[in-house]
């Protein structure tokens, strides 16, 4: 990432976006500490394991807080020799500790759960142990909604991972105010029943929270959206003719560096094609905060009606292929009888090496003179 302040994408905003996590990382270690608390004395108070494991789950949600904090002022580092791109990442590593830790929380409550139904012991409810667990409940739906929506807000997958958890927590929560007033009305315990299925859901999120979190770590596809309208601002540009091979890479959460190709006239100068890359640059950087670190160039050819017709030929041939989405880069040179140009071919096909081979065959065949030089892209955007 660049340090000069027209090419920090976030510059100005990733202090504020800092601070705002933090805050409401803490927050939530308030509420879960003091929820803990009140959980523990009821649990003990009313022998209920139950409660007392919705104590512990808090505890650890406190955990998580902590955790999202640690790893928000971590990622926020400036870049230094060993890590050029920042360290944003650190992130996706802090959520994906918050996911193990949800995963922990769901096994822990399942074996206790199971504990309690081999080995039953009768809850002592009262008025008061129920009022303060409903308090918790609506005290958890609050936070979870509040933390979620903060996390979406500035892009935190730690916040939206820690909401989620607390969103469980409520439910969880509000089945044991259940399971109390159907012991309180009807004298049969149901708590420990109770607790194992909603550690299994607990299991399950962890898991989930788990597998997104990796999957953004391995590095996912473009982001769709702001793929297409990347190429939009590229092709904004007059005498870009086309916009292809865009590549972004994620350094973390607002934190993208990029390339792209495009297509410009064969008439273009050099002191021309400088100008624009650095226009389309700083454009993209501006509207999609984007850094894009290379903008390749193909030459189209403008002067000769015969390659014109014999491009389109190549583009009718390609494109008849059903797994073939796209051709660009096309490049005829007539004295040297030379040819070259790109096919993009979907991930979808089953042998992209053998659709591939099949189009060059084709293509060859219908210009038996050429030499051809054809490169096999993929769409990085590809739905």
């Amino acid at each position: 990432m660049s340090n000069h302040p027209e090419l920090n994408p976030t510059g100005g905003n990733e202090g504020s976006r800092e601070k705002i996590i933090v805050r409401t990382s803490i927050i939530g270690i308030i509420a879960n500490v003091f929820l803990a608390a009140f959980k523990a004395v009821v649990g003990l108070m009313t022998n209920s394991i139950a409660i007392v494991l919705d104590a512990v789950n808090n505890i650890s949600d406190a955990g998580s807080s902590i955790i999202t904090i640690i790893g928000t002022k971590l990622a926020g580092r400036e870049p230094d020799k060993k890590h050029p791109f920042g360290y944003g990442r650190i992130e996706y590593l802090s959520a994906m500790i918050i996911s193990v830790i949800v995963l922990y929380a769901g096994i822990t409550s399942f074996v206790e759960s199971v504990k309690q139904i081999i080995h039953p012991e009768t809850p002592e409810y009262n008025a008061v142990s129920l009022v303060i667990v409903g308090v918790a409940v609506v005290v958890k739906i609050l936070l979870g909604r509040y933390v979620k929506s903060v996390g979406e807000k500035v892009k935190s997958d730690s916040l939206i991972n820690s909401g989620e958890d607390a969103t469980l927590d409520s439910v969880i929560s509000a089945s044991t105010l259940v399971a109390a007033v159907i012991f309180m009305v009807f004298h049969v315990s149901l708590e420990a029943w109770l607790g194992a299925i909603i550690s299994l859901v607990i299991i399950k999120s962890g898991i989930e929270m788990l597998r997104d979190t990796v999957s953004q770590i391995l590095g996912e596809r473009n982001d769709a959206e702001l793929a297409k309208a990347i190429r939009a601002t590229v092709l904004s540009f007059p005498d870009v003719q086309g916009a292809y091979d865009l590549v972004l890479n994620n350094y973390g959460p607002d934190t993208w560096n990029g390339s792209i190709h495009i297509e410009v006239p064969d008439t273009y100068s050099a002191d021309q094609l400088d100008q624009l890359i650095r226009e389309i640059t700083m454009k993209v950087l501006r509207e999609h905060h984007v850094i894009l670190t290379a903008v390749g160039v193909y030459s189209v050819n403008t002067k000769d009606d015969e390659i014109i017709r014999a491009r389109e030929k190549v583009r009718e041939i390609v494109l008849s292929h059903e797994h073939v989405r796209q051709m660009h880069g096309f490049y005829l040179i007539k004295d040297k009888k030379a040819m070259r140009f790109d096919i993009v071919v979907s991930l979808d096909a089953k042998d992209r090496r053998a659709v591939y081979q099949e189009v060059v065959a084709q293509v060859q065949k219908a210009f038996p003179d050429y030499t051809l030089q054809v490169a096999m892209d993929t769409d990085f955007g590809e739905e």
